[in-house]
């Protein structure tokens, strides 16, 4: 696990690879819990038997949104920042869903600290590419910059 404890910590880490996790095994508990939590029931993800016989993915998929909010989880087994007065989600860019993560499938994420900078009021911006796969999958099923700010 990277550990960051100062500001020059992180600005001196910008192009480097945090690593990439453990498997996480996609259930359909959790993919009806995301279903109860956000509203979205579309069958595609919560029908299973529809979903084996009608949809294109040959069965139930997860919600592309859980699989972005499956990113700070995952993230915190890469790295970490210590001594920090103060970290705030400040947004995403390029949040792209290139490929299902079918039901029953495992995923890892592997995060790169694309860029780091110092802001105008003091604080460090992180943004980290965060890529979501499904183990023996040919393409990622989520490519996003997620975008961190720091205070120390």
């Amino acid at each position: 696990m990277r550990v960051f404890t100062s500001a020059d910590d992180i600005l001196g880490a910008a192009g480097e690879t945090l690593g990439t996790t453990d498997w996480l095994t996609i259930t359909q508990e959790r993919v009806n819990q995301f279903a109860e939590a956000t509203g979205d029931h579309q069958w595609i993800h919560v029908d299973v038997e529809r979903a084996k016989a009608e949809s294109p993915f040959g069965g139930p998929i997860a919600h592309g949104y859980l699989t972005l909010s499956l990113v700070p989880m995952l993230a915190w087994q890469l790295y970490s920042i210590e001594n920090a007065k103060l970290g705030i989600n400040y947004g995403s860019n390029k949040v792209r869903f290139p490929a299902p993560v079918p039901v029953g499938s495992e995923v890892s994420l592997t995060a790169v600290l694309t860029s780091a900078q110092a802001t105008k009021d003091g604080m460090v911006e992180m943004v980290v590419t965060q890529t979501l796969t499904v183990r023996d999958a040919p393409k990622p099923s989520l490519v996003a910059e997620t975008i961190t700010r720091v205070a120390f």
